[in-house]
C-alpha cells in the first residue's frame, strides 16, 4: 500500500531538532490499519519514502492523533528542500 501526499516541511526545535512532514488527516486511518501489522513498538511504522528522485528508509511515528514523517538531512540536501516548502512524498509502509 503506497500513500502519496503533499505537506509543508517544518522544523521541530526540540531537544534533537528535525524536519518533518505531517501526514494529512484523511490518510491517518490507513496508517493506523498498517500499524497493526508492521509497527515495531510505540506505533512506529517502518517505511520507504520517495521525494522526487530520492528514496530513503525511515519510520513514521504517531504524534497528537496523527503521524509525522521525518525527512533526513541527506534527502533535504539532495532535493534542495527548505522549511515551509510543500513537499510531495510517496510512502510505502513495511
Amino acid at each position: 500500500m503506497a500513500l502519496t501526499f503533499t505537506a509543508e516541511l517544518f522544523h521541530w526545535r526540540g531537544p534533537a531538532p528535525h524536519y518533518f512532514l505531517r501526514v494529512p488527516e484523511d490518510l491517518v486511518p490507513d496508517l493506523k490499519d498498517a500499524a497493526r501489522f508492521v509497527t515495531y513498538g510505540w506505533g512506529m511504522i517502518p517505511c520507504e519514502a520517495v521525494v522526487r528522485e530520492t528514496r530513503f528508509r525511515t519510520s513514521i511515528f504517531p504524534k497528537d492523533g496523527g503521524y509525522l514523517l521525518p525527512v533526513k538531512v541527506a534527502v533535504r540536501r539532495a532535493e534542495a528542500l527548505e522549511e515551509g516548502q510543500a513537499v510531495t512524498v510517496t510512502v510505502t509502509p513495511g
